[in-house]
């Protein structure tokens, strides 16, 4: 690991993360009746819980408001839910201030121009392996996972493998 991705994963004690690209493929499947399904990886789930055991908490930030992100993210038991949000770097600061971090203490992990913004902001910027390009060119780390299939859990496992080396 590089010695740069070291010293910001050090420093970690939030994560925040976008939902569509990411903890999802990115896909909406749509039933008969018009509803939208969406699929979440199981060890993404646990990355968060990892995370939590560890005290660092798990924020969504996201443009979509449905109800199967409401209740991914009450069993997930994520600190904080964000959705219905277009411009998400505006939420930077509020989210500081009453989780008493500074923007080099947050990871945030997205993969599209809507994310492009709030990762030019904080401490280590990540996106999944099928991230846009332009993403790609501004994040600290790319994961070698796609999302939707352990990006996620990638991104907690490197704060948690830091983390545990401190701790010794």
């Amino acid at each position: 690991m590089k010695k740069e991705l070291k010293s910001r994963l050090r420093k970690i004690k939030l994560v925040i993360t976008d939902v569509d690209g990411v903890l999802t493929d990115g896909g909406m499947y749509y039933t008969k009746q018009g509803d939208i399904m969406k699929r979440f990886h199981v060890r993404d789930g646990m990355g968060v819980t990892l995370l939590r055991n560890m005290g660092i908490p798990t924020i969504i930030i996201t443009k979509e408001q449905t109800r199967m992100v409401k209740i991914w993210s009450k069993n997930m038991k994520i600190q904080q839910l964000l959705d219905g949000i277009k411009v998400k770097e505006l939420t930077l600061n509020k989210i500081c201030k009453n989780n008493d971090v500074k923007p080099n203490e947050i990871a945030y992990i997205g993969d599209d121009v809507n994310d492009f913004e709030i990762l030019k902001k904080v401490g280590l910027a990540v996106t999944p392996r099928d991230g846009i390009g332009s993403i790609k060119k501004i994040c600290h780390h790319v994961c070698s996972k796609d999302g939707g299939h352990g990006a996620f859990r990638e991104l907690a496992d490197l704060i948690l493998e830091i983390k545990n080396e401190i701790k010794k």
